[in-house]
């Protein structure tokens, strides 16, 4: 597929970049040492026979150092959104359903590629998509990672700082959406909230609910991470939070208790602490443990790799994992 490529470079991948034009491109910093990536570029192979106006582009983040330093990207898998050759959002990990969405709503439906999928889309049905795409959406000027206005600056610290969870949708990527929208909802200016479908209003009116206390009541709270942390850990009976995944560790430490859990043949669940930040320092606060790997039984810290050591050799292991001591 000629919008499915491969950037090896960084001339390569600013070559890609003046291609696309205004069109969006999806940037996949990978790295072969990361199954997940493997996964998420089947996802890219079918998103881009969806999307034929987008371009694709798998980057090796080890191999590329320059592009990867000046997106500030941390991890692998993450997905880099442009239009024009700017940043209009970001996805960091492996979720596909994510993904899907992201590019949904910032690929530009233009008029070359409404004739190739058969007909030209009703902009009022494209429009009630969008804003039925989150229960809590905001129509703003720049991401909520970077807004670019004073008033979508604002809205965003506030939704931020109440707690709410919501999805953005920059105007300034898509200037049928940016003017249609003013039409639809017969509101002229931006940011737009909106909660369920409707329209809640402009950054005046969020803030009257905020200083009276209805802001949490009209919008979807966020989930703590506190209940992220909690819904994590009870995943599964048997909960290890490690460098790498069950397929493959990636330290030592870890290397060494995935061998002594295999070796109880009792069943337990992985997850990685590489591909989410937030927990990976979270946790730490919130088990009061300051190192990885981290061992849960229903939902109990019992300890890192000393520990499991311990019970090993004293032959508890298997008791402890199935919850009998």
């Amino acid at each position: 597929m000629a919008n499915l490529v491969e950037a090896k470079t960084q001339q390569q991948f600013e070559g890609f970049l003046a291609k696309a034009g205004k069109c969006l491109t999806v940037v996949h910093f990978q790295a072969a040492w990361a199954p997940q990536c493997g996964h998420m570029n089947e996802v890219m192979a079918e998103l881009a026979k969806e999307h034929a106006h987008t371009t694709f582009v798998r980057l090796e983040a080890e191999e590329v150092p320059e592009v990867s330093e000046k997106y500030g990207i941390s991890s692998v898998p993450t997905f880099l959104f442009l239009k024009a050759g700017e940043k209009v959002d970001v996805l960091d990990g492996a979720h596909a359903p994510e993904l899907t969405k992201k590019v949904q709503r910032l690929a530009v439906s233009g008029s070359q590629a409404g004739a190739a999928e058969g007909s030209a889309a009703d902009p009022n049905q494209r429009l009630k998509k969008l804003i039925n795409a989150s229960p809590c959406m905001l129509f703003m000027k720049g991401s909520s990672q970077e807004p670019r206005c004073g008033f979508s600056r604002q809205i965003v610290a506030l939704l931020k700082e109440h707690n709410i969870q919501f999805s953005s949708f920059d105007i300034l990527s898509d200037e049928e959406v940016r003017q249609g929208l003013k039409t639809y909802s017969n509101w002229p200016t931006y940011p737009q909230l909106y909660v369920n479908g409707e329209l809640v209003g402009g950054l005046d009116i969020v803030k009257e609910l905020a200083e009276s206390g209805e802001l949490e009541n009209t919008c979807p709270k966020a989930v703590t991470l506190e209940h992220r942390l909690k819904a994590i850990i009870n995943r599964g009976a048997v909960m290890l939070f490690m460098k790498g995944n069950k397929e493959g560790a990636r330290c030592g430490f870890s290397r060494q208790i995935l061998d002594m859990l295999n070796a109880t043949g009792v069943d337990y669940d992985t997850f990685d602490i590489l591909q989410d930040e937030e927990v990976r320092q979270g946790l730490k606060t919130y088990s009061n443990w300051p190192t990885y790997p981290q061992l849960y039984v229903k939902g109990e810290l019992i300890g890192g790799l000393d520990i499991v050591k311990e019970l090993k050799e004293s032959g508890d292991l298997v008791s402890v994992l199935k919850g009998e001591s």
